[in-house]
């Protein structure tokens, strides 16, 4: 399975099983993308997070982060 090309301004939904979500949020964004490295922000925090690209594709992979469509937000 190839990987997912990750860009600046993605937004994943954020399932039960992602472990490093403290702030109980509901979706994340990509604030910047790098080789080695996913900037992101937390629907529910000011704060930034930084991921390790490889611990990024991992929580994709896993289902734990779901890209969201630029259409469809989750209003719940």
């Amino acid at each position: 399975m190839p990987l997912l090309n990750l860009d600046k301004d993605m937004q994943f939904e954020i399932t039960s099983t992602f472990m490093p979500n403290l702030n109980r949020s509901q979706t994340l964004k990509i604030l910047e993308v790098t080789q080695n490295s996913v900037v992101i922000q937390m629907d529910r925090s000011n704060g930034r997070g930084v991921f390790p690209a490889e611990n990024f594709h991992y929580w994709i992979k896993r289902g734990s982060l779901i890209k969201l469509n630029g259409h469809h937000k989750r209003t719940s």
